[in-house]
């Protein structure tokens, strides 16, 4: 793989400041946001008032703990248009959620919200390798989810060439990285293993096409799976992450150069990582729920959201903001399975060790007595596999799930393309069981 470090002078000089440098503005930045918060959106102002604070009572960065959370369902009580803080003609963008679960959520920006996206999001693709004059792949969806759209702004502000090709047509997806040859991909982790599976099925060798390195986002997804791309492309794969109650894409970005977790461009968002039971904040280092405060959004600004992503903060190494783990799941998203706590991403870092099969599975979910049951539904690597090397390799992952997690589980290995292929954000769970 080639070296993509971008050169030092390349950075934006907040990114390489001192700590001290960077929390005086992050102070600064945030005694205005919970005043224009408070001043401009009535939830707050009820809220802060409930909670017996006010934005004057921040003195130091510690103090944001007295103020009270925002989770999803204050958004969707306050949708469409309750949580904006500007007059509705300052709102230049609406994005929003799919609603499949629920109301959906809705989030607004001024022009400056999309300046700063912009170059949020510049920056990330930077720290992935990419610099002006390049060529990005572009599939994330294209619509009312901000993966797309959140990416082009950022490619644009570093003068990027972009293909918008957004979700899906995966055997068209193939042709153009063959023929454009862009030098990067944005997609989601699961869809990069349908491209990889097209340039399979086309006869292609991945490791000859263009692309240098992959920005891959949106879900969890496990080192084990960044070594598989990896090899399998001959590129880089590295980790952004947002949510589109915070910003959308670009809240933070692993660096090519280091791989160790995604530095928070803090001077935007101010992140904080509480133990989700209790809603304690917890110290650097430690394990919990990432909570995150806007510093700069003015139409949608948002205060301590519960953003439900389990990981932990660390110190910055190749930029001087901190960084925050990998994500291993999210708190709604952990199975509980006869009193043993289960995320998606063990089960797959699990999976990838079984040569045998392909890196696509489904947690099945049943109860067909007083018991909970989980079945994984997994496939072959290749379907010259026999019968009895496919039992073998059932035999292999509900052994390492029984050792290392602790719980029986059925596996149950189809032939190539037995799982649902995702174009999006892969579907882990299916959970049939009887609803209370």
């Amino acid at each position: 793989m080639k070296d993509l470090t971008p050169a030092r002078s390349s950075l934006d000089p907040i990114e390489i400041a001192s700590r001290d440098e960077i929390t005086t503005l992050q102070l600064d930045r945030l005694k205005w946001s919970l005043r224009h918060a408070y001043d401009n959106v009535p939830f707050y102002r009820q809220k802060f008032d409930a909670a017996g604070v006010h934005p004057d009572d921040l003195h130091s960065l510690s103090d944001l703990g007295k103020f009270p959370f925002t989770v999803k369902a204050d958004l969707r009580d306050n949708y469409p248009f309750g949580m904006f803080a500007v007059p509705q003609n300052q709102v230049k963008r609406i994005h929003a959620s799919s609603g499949t679960t629920g109301q959906p959520t809705v989030v607004g920006y001024t022009a400056n919200d999309l300046k700063n996206w912009g170059n949020v999001v510049a920056r990330s693709l930077r720290a992935a390798g990419m610099q002006a004059g390049d060529m990005l792949h572009n599939a994330y969806g294209y619509g009312l989810f901000t993966g797309g759209l959140g990416i082009h702004l950022g490619a644009d502000a570093l003068g990027l060439s972009t293909i918008p090709i957004s979700g899906g047509m995966t055997q068209r997806q193939v042709r153009l990285i063959e023929d454009f040859k862009p030098k990067g991909i944005t997609v989601t982790p699961s869809y990069a293993l349908s491209i990889l599976d097209e340039f399979n099925a086309q006869g292609l060798d991945p490791r000859e096409c263009s692309l240098a390195v992959g920005i891959f986002g949106a879900e969890p997804w496990t080192n084990a799976m960044r070594l598989e791309i990896e090899q399998a492309f001959d590129m880089h794969a590295v980790d952004i992450y947002g949510l589109s109650e915070i910003m959308g894409p670009g809240v933070s970005m692993e660096c090519v150069e280091s791989k160790d977790g995604l530095h928070i461009w803090e001077d935007h968002f101010y992140p904080e990582i509480i133990n989700p039971e209790t809603g304690e904040v917890v110290a650097d280092g430690e394990q919990g729920e990432l909570v995150f405060t806007s510093l700069t959004k003015e139409a949608f600004p948002i205060i301590r959201y519960r953003t439900r992503d389990l990981t932990r903060l660390l110190a910055g190494t190749a930029r001087s903001m901190r960084r925050m783990e990998k994500v291993t799941g999210r708190s709604d998203d952990m199975i509980i399975l006869r009193g043993v706590n289960v995320f998606p991403t063990q089960i797959e870092e699990l999976l990838m060790q079984v040569r045998a099969l392909a890196p696509h599975f489904q947690i099945e979910l049943t109860r067909p007595d007083r018991m909970d049951q989980m079945r994984i539904l997994t496939e072959v690597a290749d379907d010259s596999i026999g019968d009895a090397s496919r039992a073998d390799a059932a035999s292999q992952l509900s052994a390492a799930i029984k050792d290392v997690i602790g719980i029986s589980a059925k596996v149950v290995v189809g032939g190539i393309g037995a799982v649902p292929r995702s174009e999006g954000k892969a579907v882990r769970i299916l959970d049939q069981r009887p609803k209370a």
